[in-house]
């Protein structure tokens, strides 16, 4: 017993001693090919060897910091590998480690880098050959060359034997864990793009550089947008490829599938991305995106195809089909100004039978094949293209079945043109335009058309920001005198109303 504890401390100065320290830092760094620091090591009978306060720095000219900062690093090592050229290590453990990795400046994701050799050899060879001094007399370092005096007993002619090169120390690593871990993604320009909390992996090495395991992450965040919970899935990554094979999760309350490649040295980083999801909250996706409360409920299923370039979020490109179950659409601005002046109650409050939109992608725009809401009397569709940047352009239709439409006003009611497909029904085009942020319409003009286009224009500045305008002035003069309607012009043939904002506004 005094034996083995006389030889776990001597162990112990012989992994903390300065040469053995530096072997294995510069060792381990040499096998990830970055530049790797280790604070305190230390063995242990029940942990082996253990290495506390280990950091990767950023490359310099890239962000400040640095790329890793681990608590903990635990090698399970071969005991006589250590006084050998070959260090066996069977089993890493990194503890809470921080890595903030950002793409390069060719939008490729690589770890930072040792000095390249010429680096290196040229930066040794100036600090070992002193500089000559700056004389015409003096000949330069490449045209002197030192005759070597013949080694003692050896023959003028007889080639001296060449020293043979120092055997290098070279690790073998067999498995890695990882255990808590944090990870924050940014593109070149260093925004933002995912943050993954919680991740635990667990994989063996199938080669020098390849990795086959699995992992699971407790939470991610896609720029700030769309979150996911308790990810689990195989994981293969390599130099050239990172693939999730198998992914299950649970977004908004639902569930998720699908798997990942991204190719990790081609230029931009492009990846195929194949998910599928049912049973998500509508109002959590809309309210997660920055949308407001109360405005859509239900339950949304669904699927994407998508390729894309992580480099470059306007190069999307796929096919997707959104449904929505249960659906109800309420405190939508457009939707209860209707509503309200139509005397339709059913407009302000939808309760949807059908919710569906059918879309694919091309780069820089989302094509609209088919959107259709429909509750019992009322139909709403539209096609048409979503910029990348929001950018709106939907050709759209309203339509009412005969119990709704013979409610309304004798000359609304004319604007609404009977159809074949559905039977029954009736109905008036309109656009849609503005950004998704801000839409607008030109559906309240179609509605009341020429023979009311005073009460249309008077109804869109009212949806359209005036009031606003009005208010303030009132504000600003506390005793107002009652306002006069000035008479207005007789319209033009060619005049159109002011398109109407549909601003969504969230609950009361």
């Amino acid at each position: 017993m005094a034996f083995a504890g006389i030889a776990l401390i001597g162990l112990n100065l012989y992994v903390q001693s300065q040469g053995t320290h530096h072997r294995i830092q510069q060792e381990l760094g040499q096998r990830l090919n970055t530049t790797l620091r280790l604070g305190r090591i230390s063995v242990t009978p029940w942990g082996g060897l253990k290495l506390s306060g280990i950091t990767i720095p950023q490359e310099p000219g890239k962000l400040g910091g640095d790329f890793l900062e681990a608590e903990t690093f635990q090698l399970q090592v071969g005991f006589w590998s250590l006084f050998s050229d070959r260090l066996v290590i069977r089993q890493i453990s990194l503890i809470k480690p921080e890595v903030v990795w950002a793409q390069n400046a060719l939008g490729k994701w690589r770890l930072p880098e040792l000095p390249s050799e010429k680096t290196v050899v040229g930066s040794t060879l100036a600090r070992a050959v002193p500089a000559p001094a700056q004389s015409a007399a003096v000949p330069s370092a490449a045209s002197v060359v030192e005759p070597t005096a013949p080694e003692p007993g050896n023959s003028p002619n007889e080639v001296a034997a060449a020293t043979p090169p120092t055997r290098p120390f070279t690790p073998e690593v067999r498995r890695v864990n990882l255990k808590q871990g944090s990870f924050t993604f940014l593109d070149s320009a260093g925004r933002v793009i995912a943050r993954f909390i919680g991740l635990d992996f667990d994989s063996s090495f199938r080669t020098a550089t390849a990795i086959k395991g699995n992992t699971s992450i407790e939470k991610i965040s896609l720029r700030d947008k769309f979150f996911i919970e308790k990810l689990k899935s195989p994981l293969h990554y390599d130099p050239a490829e990172l693939a999730f094979s198998n992914i299950s999760a649970q977004a908004a309350g639902g569930e998720l599938s699908g798997h990942f490649e991204m190719q990790l040295l081609v230029e931009d980083s492009p990846f195929t991305a194949t998910v599928k999801f049912h049973d998500l909250d509508a109002e959590k996706l809309v309210t997660n995106a920055g949308g407001p409360a109360g405005m859509i409920q239900g339950r949304v299923e669904g699927f994407l195809d998508a390729t894309g370039k992580t480099a470059d979020s306007n190069a999307l490109a796929g096919k997707g089909e959104i449904v929505l179950r249960d659906g109800k659409v309420q405190q939508y601005s457009l939707l209860v100004a209707l509503g309200q002046i139509l005397q339709i109650d059913e407009l302000t409050q939808l309760h949807l039978d059908q919710a569906q939109v059918n879309y694919h992608i091309d780069p820089g725009v989302i094509t609209i094949d088919q959107l259709l809401l429909r509750s019992p009397n009322i139909r709403l569709s539209a096609t048409g293209t979503i910029s990348f940047s929001g950018k709106l352009r939907l050709d759209s239709q309203l339509a009412l079945n005969e119990k709704i439409r013979r409610q309304l006003f004798a000359p609304i009611r004319d604007n609404f043109q009977p159809l074949d497909q559905p039977a029954g029904y009736a109905a008036v085009d309109f656009k849609v335009s503005g950004t998704v942020d801000r839409p607008k319409t030109n559906l309240m003009d179609k509605l009341v058309g020429h023979d009311l286009r005073d009460l249309g224009g008077v109804i869109s500045s009212l949806f359209s920001g005036h009031s606003k305008k009005k208010k303030s002035k009132e504000e600003s003069n506390p005793s107002p005198t009652p306002a006069v309607a000035e008479p207005s012009p007789s319209p033009s043939p060619n005049d159109v109303a002011p398109e109407v904002s549909t601003t969504p506004v969230p609950n009361p």
